[in-house]
């Protein structure tokens, strides 16, 4: 019998701590940062948006884990219809080194150097992977419904010894409009890692931007799978770069929990489209 991810719902709700919000723009990369009011040695991560996606997008989530205590820095770069992946990959790694090196608020918030994680959605989940490959700094990886980027972040993914999570379609996902395969992914990935299929999550639920989807019909905003996603990341998180072992399920490849199903091994080897052939051939 699988674990349970525990406490899911109590995560999925805002946390302790009063937010705070400032402009990353000061620092001459523009976008925003997100802090808990205080705390010292806190978390941060640095967050990646989809593609022709916005740092407004995903407010309410980086909002979310502030009130958790973790720190976010959110570049709002790469925004229009031609995007340069590895120049993302560098604001990513830019916005990890302002969050871990500024004090924040009043001086009273610090982050840990030794806290760091990198996040992101969509495109910025695949950029998150090639931004933590062969970076000393960057602790956990959380990559929510990766698309494809150039260079390959599936391919990237088989250098990348951290531990990462990614969170992807389940068999009830609709995959036919999302530019990726996060299950293959995660089948790459060289470090520990776990794959979440929240029940009928997909790419273009997650980004909070749901009048405009509408308006250009591409799917609408899925509140449910958007307060599941932000409990998946805080337990995650705080597990992987806090080390609060109370969360430590959410590092179990098995553990699932309400509305959220895990793959590991030959299933995930199948949601990744792949078969005993491509492990190799005999010649008898």
């Amino acid at each position: 019998m699988s674990a349970k991810l525990k406490k899911l719902s109590d995560l999925s709700k805002r946390g302790p701590h009063r937010v705070l919000e400032g402009d990353l723009g000061y620092t001459g990369l523009p976008g925003k940062v997100y802090a808990p009011a205080d705390g010292k040695d806190i978390p941060g991560v640095a967050f990646g948006h989809d593609w022709m996606k916005s740092v407004e997008d995903y407010h309410a989530t980086l909002r979310h884990l502030a009130s958790w205590g973790i720190a976010v820095a959110a570049p709002d770069t790469e925004t229009g219809f031609k995007t340069d992946h590895s120049g993302f990959a560098a604001d990513l790694e830019t916005s990890l080194q302002i969050v871990a090196g500024v004090r924040l608020g009043n001086g009273n918030i610090s982050v840990s150097p030794d806290k760091l994680g990198i996040v992101g959605h969509g495109m910025g989940g695949g950029v998150a992977v090639l931004a933590a490959v062969d970076n000393p700094k960057v602790k956990a990886v959380a990559s929510i419904y990766p698309a494809n980027v150039a260079p390959s972040a599936v391919e990237a993914a088989r250098n990348l010894f951290v531990p990462g999570m990614v969170i992807g379609p389940g068999k009830d996902g609709d995959t036919l409009f999302d530019p990726g395969n996060p299950a293959k992914l995660a089948y790459n990935w060289a470090g520990d890692v776990v794959y979440r299929a929240p029940k009928k999550g997909d790419q273009q639920s997650f980004s909070e931007d749901g009048v405009i989807k509408r308006i250009l019909g591409v799917g609408k905003s899925d509140r449910g799978l958007q307060e599941t996603v932000r409990g998946l990341l805080v337990g995650y998180l705080l597990h992987e770069l806090a080390g609060e072992k109370k969360y430590a399920s959410y590092a179990d490849p098995e553990a699932e929990g309400s509305g959220v199903e895990s793959f590991t091994g030959e299933k995930l080897a199948n949601a990744a489209g792949l078969t005993r052939d491509d492990a190799g051939f005999s010649l008898f």
